[in-house]
C-alpha cells in the first residue's frame, strides 16, 4: 500500500502506537487520518498535533454500533476507507484467576473490536474492489505474554482472526496485516515496569524496547510490501521458529527466565 492520498482510520489513537501511526501516515501524504479512542480529549489533542489531515473522534472500539457509525461517518465525509487500523488493546497483568470482567474486557477489546471493524468496513472495501486491514496483535499473539493469561489468549485469537480474514478475502482485493511488536515504550509497558510486574519485566528482558515511531516505521514498510505478519522486532520471527520446532525447549527457556527474574526481585523504586 502506498499511503499517499489514502483515507485511514486508527482505533486506539489517543497515544502510543496509534498516535505514532497517525503521525507517520500523515507524513506519508495520507488524505485523511481519522483517530478514534475512548478518551475524546486526548484523541483531539493528538489529531491537532498531527495536522489538518487528522480528525479525532470519541469511539468505543468494543461497541459494534459505535464502530459502524465511525465507518459510516468516515465514508460519508471522505468517500471511502482505504486502510483500517484496529489498534485498540488492553492488558490485564493477571493469570487465569483474573475476574470474569477482566477476561470479558480483554476479549471485547482485543478480539471483538477487530471483528466489529471488519464487519463494518469490509462491505465498502469489497464494493470498491480493494482495501487493507491492519490489526495490532502484539508479539504475544505469536508467542506468549508471560504473566498475563487474558492478554495471551486474546492476542492469539486476534492473530487467528487476521489470518482467517487474509485467507478468505485476499482474492477479492482485501489485504490483511497483523502488526506484532514486542516491547514498545508505551504507558502499558512503562506502568508494568514501574510496578515490577512480571509480564513487563519478561518483555523488557526479551529484546529492545522500541519507540512508537519505530513501530510506525515498520508498519509503513510492511504495508508497502503487503506483508501479513509485520514484526517491528525481527527477533520475534526467530523466537516463533524455535517455539514451533521445539515447544518443550521453548517453554523450558521461558520458565528459566521467569525463575531468574523472580530470584532477582523487583527493580528498586
Amino acid at each position: 500500500m502506498n499511503l499517499t492520498d489514502r483515507v485511514v482510520v486508527i482505533t486506539g489513537g489517543a497515544g502510543g502506537i496509534g498516535a505514532a501511526l497517525a503521525r507517520r501516515f500523515a507524513a506519508e501524504g495520507a488524505a485523511a487520518v481519522v483517530l478514534a479512542d475512548l478518551d475524546a480529549h486526548a484523541t483531539a489533542a493528538v489529531a491537532e498535533s498531527v495536522g489538518p489531515v487528522a480528525r479525532g473522534v470519541a469511539v468505543d472500539a468494543a461497541d459494534e454500533g459505535q464502530v459502524r457509525d465511525l465507518v459510516a461517518d468516515t465514508e460519508r465525509r471522505y468517500g471511502r476507507i482505504d486502510l483500517f487500523c484496529a489498534n485498540a488493546g488492553v492488558a490485564t497483568g493477571s493469570g487465569i484467576d483474573a475476574p470474569d470482567a477482566d477476561w470479558d474486557r480483554a476479549w471485547r477489546v482485543n478480539v471483538l473490536a477487530h471483528v466489529y471493524a471488519a464487519r463494518a468496513v469490509l462491505p465498502g472495501m469489497l464494493a470498491r474492489g480493494g482495501g487493507h486491514l491492519m490489526h495490532t496483535c502484539s508479539a504475544a499473539g505469536v508467542l506468549t505474554a508471560v504473566g498475563d493469561a487474558p492478554y495471551t489468549a486474546t492476542k492469539h485469537a486476534a492473530v487467528g482472526l487476521a489470518e482467517w480474514l487474509a485467507i478468505t478475502y485476499r482474492d477479492q482485493g482485501i489485504r490483511v496485516s497483523a502488526l506484532c511488536p514486542q516491547g514498545v515504550d508505551t504507558p502499558m509497558l512503562a506502568d508494568g515496569l514501574a510496578t515490577g510486574h512480571l509480564a513487563a519485566r519478561v518483555i523488557a528482558a526479551s529484546g529492545p524496547v522500541l519507540t512508537g515511531d519505530q513501530v510506525a516505521d515498520a508498519a509503513v514498510a510492511g504495508l508497502a510490501e503487503e506483508r501479513f505478519l509485520i514484526l517491528p522486532h525481527p527477533e520475534v520471527a526467530g523466537y516463533a521458529l524455535r517455539r514451533a520446532e521445539d515447544p518443550d525447549g521453548w517453554q523450558a527457556g521461558l520458565r528459566k527466565l521467569v525463575r531468574r527474574l523472580r530470584a532477582a526481585g523487583p527493580p528498586p523504586a
